[in-house]
């Protein structure tokens, strides 16, 4: 039995053709038929059904194909173990994130291309549900994204880590009159205008707070974060958010603002969280990089 083997068996059986197969392995349909055949004949058994519709595994097959999966897992596991105990480390990473929490690990970022300067790797900025549909489509290999708990059991195909549990706060300005209390009331938020990030969670926050509160007033949303913080700093609004959106704030303006919790309930946890799809393996670089993030958001936390 050779490991070329079981890549044959594996490749078949997802692609439901010898054909395709040997394509996406650069052999000849004749290798991989061949390759099959030497299996079969070595274990005794009949892996595929083979016919005008494809190759569909046999029952047995389903069985050996799935340990055949997981042979060439640990195979890959033994190699990525082996590339880590170098520095040397290369290819690509790609990872989306929403926008906001970016300040976070901007640390872990530049710690990870330090440590693995030959990585190519590729940060864009989205939505939470451009994310998933880019992992889902293996766009990307990691999303870091804010999602409520009940939102994560209904994502199926996905495997959710979760980095950090937050809440929803208020940033006001030093100058406020709202800077001399430690919680807000509803109405102490109704009574200020808002600037807002646009972003889903955020939105579905203050559209829940108003069918239970009534209206707020908000003078504009923006995925200009500057924007938003100069408002605030100009006391000519108040913003919400993330209570771990504002944890990085550079040194010399920190002191220009206060951060308020809300007194009113919030009907779930949220989390930054990383997302990856459980049809494709954590590839080293992948895991590397989440190991280095989570590390970072430690000692945020």
């Amino acid at each position: 039995m050779h490991i070329e083997q079981l890549e044959c068996l594996v490749e078949v059986a997802k692609m439901g053709s010898l054909t395709a197969a040997a394509n996406n392995l650069h052999v000849t349909l004749s290798a991989v038929s061949q390759s099959i055949s030497n299996l079969e004949a070595e274990l005794g058994i009949i892996l595929l059904r083979r016919g005008r519709q494809g190759a569909v595994p046999t029952g047995q097959g389903q069985v050996i194909i799935a340990k055949a999966y997981e042979v060439l897992s640990k195979i890959q596991d033994l190699k990525e173990e082996v590339a880590s105990f170098s520095s040397t480390q290369s290819g690509e990473l790609r990872v989306g994130t929403i926008p906001a929490p970016l300040t976070l690990y901007i640390n872990a970022i530049f710690g990870f291309k330090r440590d693995y300067p030959q990585v190519q790797l590729d940060i864009v900025e989205k939505g939470t549900s451009e994310i998933i549909e880019d992992i889902r489509h293996h766009r990307l290999d990691v999303g870091l994204i804010v999602i409520h708990e009940s939102d994560e059991r209904q994502q199926h195909g996905l495997e959710f880590d979760r980095l950090l549990q937050g809440k929803m706060v208020v940033c006001v300005s030093r100058r406020s009159p709202l800077a001399l209390f430690k919680r807000l009331t509803p109405e102490q938020l109704q009574s200020q205008p808002l600037v807002l990030y646009k972003d889903d969670n955020l939105k579905e926050y203050i559209e829940a707070f108003q069918s239970r509160y009534g209206p707020v007033d908000v003078l504009f949303s923006t995925n200009n974060r500057d924007a938003i913080m100069k408002a605030v700093g100009d006391n000519a609004a108040i913003t919400v958010g993330l209570d771990f959106s504002f944890h990085r704030m550079p040194a010399n303006k920190r002191e220009d603002y206060v951060i308020l919790d809300l007194d009113f309930p919030q009907d779930q946890a949220i989390y930054l969280t990383s997302v990856r799809s459980v049809e494709t393996r954590l590839t080293n670089l992948s895991r590397l990089f989440l190991q280095k993030l989570k590390h970072e958001l430690e000692q945020t936390d």
